[in-house]
């Protein structure tokens, strides 16, 4: 029987401010006030969370009713919460010329400078917004600044809507009659900066009739128009009402204009008011009986019968109520539970309880499921071979194949994309923030000017997710990581052809050469060709105009395979002494494993790496990343340079060991000194303590603070470091942690969708996600996405859609190829445990 009546006070009824959590609360519904700042990636402003689905999100003052990623965005003045007045008030200043969205120039933004105060208070059933001005806005600016409420569009296709009398479906697409706006915000005669439209055709390529920013904006004509709006009448979960007091509602499709846009209910702020400028009142439909259903997180590629089993279920903190877990078996006769215990309870984390169920005891091979009342997990494996085929595979399989930037790459009948980016690059110009982070400085730091084209860049690499941009931490990164996972665990896998001279890749069509080397030659190509032309390392090679950044399609269509015109991306230089170090550490170690394979390209790559380590300042915030290339350099060389380097810096070790450690780790046995080995494992129970109480703070068993981001790649960074200080110091360190990063990138994480993050890979996976098929609301196989995010301050979240990339993302440089080395981590601790070597479980701990 569903108890939460019961346990709802009368005074806890309607909307209340909790000063605990900082936001409003009516049972399954919780209102959120600036909590975020995030608006960009649709999270910040108002934010409304109904019977666990976030719904809508980014209501705040806005200029314009459909924005993009990179119109102007508020500064966060202060927030201030008053529980016995039951509101929580936002002071925001518009614009923000200091916020860099994704790099954009600062200097672009509208000359209309106001401060505005934003009132979220509850009222019984409903929240009231009241957006105060300290100054009426300008006529020229009448249509244009508004206020916004943005609609999650991939719970609402095909569902309906009502306004006033008008009513309505919410469309698969973006459906015509547009408009074409008069842009007051982004033309260059209301630019404060005297060069903005010079500024406005170098981001656009003078392509203004097709660029995200343009001086004639394009937006959807409303789909209606009036003072109360209905979302999903017939859904009861999610039903939201809003009505205005003044200015009339208007619904926008912002996928019109941008096709990562949300839909928008706006109302224009009028034309020389101030207070109450805007007034609405939101009212979410509160189902008193709802409860959130448990979620029953498990690995969803499953489990190895040796290994620790263990259930992780996500529970409403208000439910009191505990059922006995039950691990059902599956097979040709159907289920059988074959295994129950009582769970035991973990606590508080974020917003939820959970529990943990341990089945590590059951080790008979087969299909399995666990069971909680009414919920279940998906189906899993219990198998010896349960890492062997289609875990970490598709990462070599299809992922980086498909990555591959400078080639033509085919699956059979399908053409994945054409030969992309031949014309690279041409030189970057001087003095000048690009929008996606990039600065060149003064200078070029290399013989060519802006604008000359510079050869030798168009070989090698890999698309760092749907941005297509080549940077190089991500480039080197790559090739390390993969680097290392040849060189710990043999790899030796051919299912694709790769060639370099005709710039072809064939997926399942092996060539005889191991895949994995091949890739690790792809990246070392970029990185060495860069270096050989430009006399330094590039910071990155990137697209020059917006309107190509956003490009959604094949990259071949990017530019026109030309060099040296305009379509052509540019290449960025800098002075960076910690990635010009970790460079050379990656360039090191990937030396090793192209030896015998690319011998010419080996020397290279260690030329290189000895030349960057010889005139790089490794002092300063650089210390960590010089000890990092002597580390590597020692390992390929055996150089006494190197090893005398390493054990100077015993100190520096010993006070930095949580970022330095695992470095060390790889290299101690090599350095072979007694004295230096036990100065390091001196520092080393700390850290390991450190490690465990970090994990304890989770029930999923891993050091997990969650942000914005998902955590999954920093989770499996983790188990990719932790692995080398385990390898070489089993006697502190044991095994547990990695196994426990896998399982959260495979389905064991906070939040009700508990999939695999690892696209293509176990029962239940991202299937769609923030890649080059985004559009397409697709994946790539092997694609490793973000993961579970955070909706400051308590909400795991990790939606069905393929443009938040803070959620659904892929990219290169730890993403896949940490996955990957941790599926074989795992596969090699297992096959040198001894065959009764069973893990231990919760109740050993007990």
């Amino acid at each position: 029987m569903d108890t939460t009546k019961e346990r709802i006070s009368g005074k806890e009824k309607g909307f209340r401010l909790n000063d605990e959590s900082g936001y409003f609360q009516n049972m399954g519904v919780d209102v959120m006030a600036f909590g975020d700042f995030y608006p960009e990636g649709h999270q910040s402003g108002v934010t409304i969370i109904m019977h666990g689905s976030r719904v809508a999100a980014n209501g705040d003052i806005r200029f314009e009713q459909t924005p993009g990623q990179w119109q102007p965005v508020p500064k966060l003045v202060s927030r201030e919460l008053d529980e016995a007045a039951n509101s929580i008030t936002t002071l925001l200043g518009y614009p923000d010329p200091s916020r860099h969205l994704m790099g954009f120039n600062p200097m672009i933004y509208p000359d209309f400078e106001f401060t505005c105060k934003v009132t979220v208070k509850g009222d019984g059933p409903s929240v009231i917004i009241t957006v105060d001005l300290d100054r009426p806005i300008p006529n020229k600016f009448a249509g244009k600044i508004c206020f916004n409420l943005e609609l999650f569009p991939g719970a609402l296709f095909g569902k309906p809507w009502i306004m006033d009398d008008k009513n309505g479906i919410f469309p698969e697409q973006p459906n015509g009659p547009v408009l074409k706006m008069p842009s007051n915000i982004l033309h260059a005669g209301n630019f404060r900066k005297p060069d903005a439209k010079a500024d406005i055709e170098r981001l656009t390529g003078g392509d203004s009739g097709y660029s995200p920013i343009v001086a004639d904006d394009i937006i959807a004509e409303p789909y209606a128009v009036g003072k109360r709006f209905i979302v999903r009448p017939d859904d009861p979960h999610s039903r939201l009402v809003i009505e205005s007091k003044g200015a009339e509602l208007k619904l926008y499709d912002g996928r019109m204009n941008h096709n990562n846009g949300w839909f928008v209910v706006s109302s224009e702020v009028p034309v020389g008011t101030t207070e109450k400028a805007i007034q609405w009142v939101i009212t979410p439909n509160v189902v008193e009986s709802w409860m959130y259903s448990p979620v029953v997180q498990v690995s969803q590629v499953g489990y190895h019968p040796s290994q620790r089993k263990t259930a992780v279920i996500e529970l409403d903190r208000r439910d009191a109520e505990r059922s006995k877990p039950v691990l059902v078996k599956i097979s040709e006769n159907g289920e059988e539970e074959v295994f129950s215990a009582e769970a035991r309870e973990w606590g508080r984390f974020l917003r939820y309880n959970y529990l943990r169920f341990d089945f590590t005891g059951i080790e008979a091979e087969g299909l399995y499921k666990v069971r909680y009342g009414k919920s279940q997990s998906s189906i899993f494996r219990i198998a010896g071979d349960v890492y062997d085929r289609g875990v970490w595979q598709p990462v070599l399989e299809y992922f980086l194949p498909v990555q591959m930037c400078h080639m033509r790459v085919s699956e059979k009948y399908r053409v994945w994309h054409g030969l992309c980016h031949d014309d690279d690059a041409r030189m970057a110009p001087v003095d000048y923030n690009h929008f996606d982070g990039y600065r060149q400085g003064p200078s070029t730091l290399t013989r060519y000017k802006p604008g000359d084209a510079v050869p030798g860049l168009n070989a090698g690499g890999w698309h760092d997710a749907g941005d297509f941009d080549l940077r190089v931490e991500s480039q080197s990164g790559e090739f390390y990581i993969l680097t290392l996972a040849y060189e710990a665990f043999n790899v030796d896998y051919d299912v694709t052809a790769i060639d370099q001279e005709r710039k072809i890749t064939e997926i399942h069509q092996p060539d005889g050469k191991n895949d994995i080397l091949q890739q690790i030659e792809h990246g070392v190509l970029s990185v060495t060709g860069g270096y050989r032309a430009l006399g330094r390392l590039y910071r990155g090679i990137i697209s020059s105009r917006l309107r190509q950044y956003v490009h959604l399609g094949d990259s071949a269509s990017m530019t026109d395979g030309i060099k040296g015109n305009e379509d052509d991306r540019w290449v960025f230089t800098e002075d960076n002494p910690v990635r010009e170090l970790s460079t050379a550490a990656h360039l090191a170690a990937a030396s090793r494993a192209l030896k015998g394979f690319n011998d010419v390209l080996s020397d290279e790559a260690l030329g290189i790496a000895h030349e960057l380590y010889r005139i790089t300042d490794g002092s300063g915030d650089a210390r960590a990343a010089r000890l990092h290339a002597a580390a590597e350099l020692f390992l390929a060389t055996g150089e006494k340079e190197y090893r005398d380097h390493l054990l100077t810096e015993a100190g520096f070790v010993i006070g930095n060991i949580d970022k330095v450690g695992w470095i060390i780790a790889r290299a101690e046995k090599a350095i072979g000194d007694a004295g230096f080995t036990e100065t390091v494992r001196s520092a080393l129970p700390a850290l390991k303590e450190k490690y465990e109480q970090q994990s304890a703070g989770t029930p999923y068993g891993i050091p997990y603070r969650p942000f914005i981001w998902g955590a999954g790649w920093m989770i499996q960074r983790i188990g990719f470091e932790y692995y080398y200080l385990y390898k070489a110091f089993p006697d502190i360190f044991d095994p547990e942690l990695i196994f426990n990063a896998l399982n959260f990138v495979l389905g064991c994480h906070p939040g009700s969708n508990a999939v695999s993050f690892a696209s293509g890979i176990g029962a239940k996976s991202a299937t769609v996600g923030y890649g080059l098929n985004r559009a397409d609301w697709s994946y790539i196989p092997g694609g490793v996405i973000s993961g579970t995010a955070l909706i400051h301050p308590d909400f795991p979240e990790l939606l069905t859609f393929p443009y938040l990339w803070q959620q659904t993302e892929y990219v290169i440089g730890g993403g896949s190829s940490c996955f990957m080395f941790l599926v074989l981590a795992v596969q090699q601790i297992i096959r040198k445990r001894k065959p009764t070597g069973v893990m231990k479980s919760d109740r050993d701990e007990e």
